[in-house]
């Protein structure tokens, strides 16, 4: 059933006109009939109907008066001709909303079905009956400031009409039409009343769900801070003062090293101790940047791809497996939170694959597509059947030979992808490597730094 003009208009404010969004970004809902209104409007329409076929009915059977001592021309033929238009019109403004939805052209068919009645009732005292009709049609389509005048004028010339068709005022001719009028305002005002009513109340609860809502997350954050608080106090008073004191004596052993005797023109164990100290001094000031909440020092200066192009190379160089580094599509600046997440998995993936993969190869390939970014890291090392999220203390070979070793690090991967509304996939085969792809949104931050070439490859 369509939402017809005369019963949407009552949910209206009286003078506020329809009703705004109570919050910035909601939407306003449409001002659909409730079942009260629907019922009360059709209950109206009924009332209306019923009224003018008994003044059309009254008319052609002679019972009706008329005012043809008065009015030369009023017979039954023109009192049923005006009944008739009236109730043309007034179906018009039921049936069809556009008429009645715009306060202009809602007032313009008030004018003519009043105009219309007006001319019935000089014509015939019965007319005074379709005033009851009006009045909710003027009450609901009118702002209340124009509204009751209106109403009160109608009701002036109903007990003005029906006085001039019996030549008297009585107290039922006054009262008659007096009490019709109040019936309505009261009517449609007290729905008015109460559907503002029911406004509040819905509008306090959105406010207290929406300061609920608010609440948990705030006590959400506040929870992660103290986490991470704690999670930093932790680092700094185990992870990073052992790498402190391993660095400390790694440089002690190289003093020692360099006090023998030369060993000749290669000497490995010093090559290893001198790798041992830098990569000790590289993730102690990693671990001191996490406990500070900065982005990697990789990072800092420089693009995400430019970053990765270091990354595999310091792979290849540290006696691992040989690591290529590709970049497809236009290089684009992406927030920090993205890049730094996307080199941690490469990072991760990488320092898996040097670890537990016995690879000779692997490929990092980073591509930037319209709405998302993947990053890929691909190996030909052993490989593994099993998810290594589904059960970290099981699979095939011993801890050495896992993939990632207790399943942690790929549960952080995945999380720190998931955190930024991406996803993490993990593809592998006993003898045939690993996959891990990694595709998060592509939320750009500021203008793109120089980076040569959108495509590039480093060994």
């Amino acid at each position: 059933m369509p939402v017809r003009g005369i019963e949407a208009r009552l949910h209206l404010s009286a003078d506020a006109g329809p009703r705004s969004a109570p919050y910035p970004g909601d939407t306003v809902l449409p001002d659909i009939p409730s079942p009260a209104v629907r019922g009360l409007t059709a209950a109206v329409h009924l009332v209306a109907a019923v009224l003018v076929t008994t003044v059309v009915v009254r008319a052609v059977t002679g019972t009706a008066e008329l005012a043809d001592d008065l009015v030369p021309f009023a017979g039954p033929t023109a009192v049923t001709a005006v009944a008739v238009a009236w109730a043309c019109g007034y179906a018009v403004g039921v049936l069809v909303p556009a008429v009645t939805r715009a306060t202009g052209r809602a007032a313009a068919w008030l004018a003519v079905s009043g105009v219309l009645w007006l001319v019935l009732l000089v014509l015939t005292a019965d007319a005074v009956w379709l005033a009851f009709p009006l009045f909710f049609a003027q009450l609901s389509l009118l702002p209340t400031r124009w509204a009751l005048p209106v109403v009160v004028l109608t009701t002036g010339a109903a007990i003005a009409g029906f006085g001039w068709h019996h030549h008297e005022l009585t107290a039922a001719t006054v009262l008659g039409p007096a009490l019709g009028a109040l019936v309505a305002v009261v009517t449609v005002l007290g729905y008015r009343a109460l559907y503002r009513e029911s406004e509040r109340r819905r509008r306090l609860l959105v406010t207290l769900g929406r300061t609920r809502d608010e609440l948990a997350s705030a006590e959400h954050r506040a929870g992660m801070l103290a986490e991470r608080e704690r999670m930093a106090r932790e680092i700094h008073d185990t992870v990073a003062q052992g790498l402190s004191s391993i660095q400390l004596l790694l440089r002690a052993a190289e003093r020692a090293l360099d006090d023998r005797p030369p060993p000749g023109p290669a000497d490995p164990v010093a090559d290893l101790v001198r790798q041992a100290r830098e990569t000790a001094a590289t993730n102690l000031a990693e671990a001191r940047r996490f406990v500070r909440d900065r982005r990697p020092a990789a990072l800092d200066g420089t693009s995400l791809p430019e970053a990765l192009r270091g990354l595999c190379a310091r792979t290849t160089g540290e006696s691992g497996p040989v690591v290529r580094c590709h970049v497809s599509g236009a290089a684009v600046p992406l927030s920090s939170a993205t890049e730094a997440a996307l080199w941690r998995v490469a990072q991760s993936a990488l320092a898996n694959t040097v670890a537990h993969a016995r690879a000779d190869r692997a490929d990092v390939t980073l591509s930037y597509m319209d709405t998302e970014v993947a990053l890929d890291v691909v190996d030909d090392g052993i490989g593994f059947d099993d998810d290594p999220t589904t059960d970290p203390t099981t699979g095939p070979g011993t801890a050495d030979t896992r993939w990632d070793d207790g399943g942690f690090g790929l549960r952080a991967m995945r999380a720190r992808v998931e955190e930024l509304g991406g996803s993490l996939v993990v593809e592998s085969a006993t003898g045939r490597g690993t996959a891990v792809a990694a595709t998060v949104p592509a939320r750009t931050a500021g203008p793109a730094p120089a980076t040569p070439g959108s495509e590039g490859e480093t060994t």
